[in-house]
């Protein structure tokens, strides 16, 4: 049995610094990019209904996907290692919450602590790969979930047309300032159960979904910007 990791008061102290120094840079990149949406309909969708979203996307996507979704009151399920402290302190800083825990570790505590708060009518969100991939492989604990609660996922990728990317397992893309950005949302995906067979089917499902939706957006990019 796993016991829950207890970060150091320097690596707290170090995490604290990162989130200080990333996060109003990531804001002031994103404040510059040029934003084109498709999809956004099925999102608007549950603003008008009591039954939250799951919310699912690859890790290598987060950045871009913190502002765009800024505000909302989304909990986030981040890793409790000193990785997970530093995003968790950022992501806090663009309005989300967090659920401590991981694939490898704390992944039923922060599960239930997700059904509680769809249960009090919060939209959740996992990177479904995270946190150590591998990359563009879906884990099960979003389709889980889904099928645990009833609640649905909403599936969703971002591409931006100018960016860096950083040489770590899930090649996470920082746009570049002023880049155009295209995120494509999908339609919502029910799970009817938790048996294990449904829970397979659903998860290729899924990374099958996010790939037509990683397509969409190569697509919006390549279109001629309108005058």
């Amino acid at each position: 049995m796993h016991t829950e990791p207890v970060l150091s008061r320097g690596r707290r102290a170090k995490a604290a610094v990162i989130a200080a120094v990333a996060s109003p840079a990531i804001a002031a990149i994103c404040s510059t990019l040029r934003w084109t949406v498709d999809g956004a309909e099925h999102w608007e969708r549950f603003m008008r209904l009591e039954r939250q979203p799951i919310i699912a996307f690859w890790h290598g996507r987060i950045l871009a996907g913190l502002h765009y979704f800024r505000g909302r009151g989304i909990v986030v399920m981040t890793s409790q290692n000193f990785d997970g402290e530093w995003i968790a302190r950022i992501i806090h800083r663009f309005g989300f919450g967090t659920a401590r825990g991981s694939t490898s570790r704390g992944a039923a505590r922060a599960l239930i602590q997700l059904r509680q708060d769809l249960r009090a009518g919060r939209p959740v969100a996992l990177t479904i790969d995270g946190p150590r991939g591998p990359a563009r492989v879906a884990q099960p604990g979003a389709v889980w979930l889904a099928g645990a609660t009833g609640h649905p996922i909403l599936p969703f990728h971002i591409e931006a047309s100018d960016s860096w990317t950083l040489r770590s397992w899930d090649r996470t893309q920082i746009p570049k300032p002023f880049a155009r950005v295209a995120i494509a949302i999908g339609e919502p995906m029910t799970v009817a159960g938790t048996a294990d067979d449904v829970v397979e089917a659903a998860r290729v499902a899924l990374e099958e979904v996010l790939r037509r939706l990683e397509n969409r957006t190569t697509l919006m990019l390549s279109a001629p910007q309108s005058r």
